[in-house]
């Protein structure tokens, strides 16, 4: 049995935020879960060409947009999203308040992973 506590996780700063990582491939669970905290007002620029994601918000609200722009889903507690086609996207957050989502990756993530975001291309890992 795991059992682990947030403030005894890696916590790692993701990009535009933070992400707890409760659950990581040395943990032989085969996915990994983390607590994904994505600062207000912020516009990410994302890609997982080695994972697929899915992301359920707990808190805050934001969007998640095609990379095209042609289509915007709306974030809010209680909405999952799942990438699973390895989309290319933007995750965007409200400009009042922090978006939480609860983020489960497979194949697990080693736990250093970090996102390198600019304008001008996808950050991917």
């Amino acid at each position: 049995m795991i059992i682990k506590k947030k403030d005894e996780v890696k916590t790692v700063d993701w990009g535009n935020g933070l992400s707890y990582r409760f659950l990581l491939a040395d943990d032989r669970m085969g996915f990994t879960f983390c607590h994904t905290v994505v600062r207000a007002g912020t516009k990410s620029r994302l890609e997982y060409r080695r994972h697929l994601e899915a992301c359920y918000c707990i808190a805050g609200q934001g969007w998640v947009s095609t990379a095209d722009g042609a289509t915007t889903h709306e974030l809010r507690p209680g909405v999952l999203y799942a990438l699973d086609d390895h989309d290319p996207h933007f995750l965007i957050a409200a400009p009042d308040a922090d978006m939480e989502l609860i983020s489960v990756f497979n194949p697990p993530l080693q736990g250093d992973e970090r996102h390198t975001l600019d304008d001008t291309a996808f950050s991917q890992y």
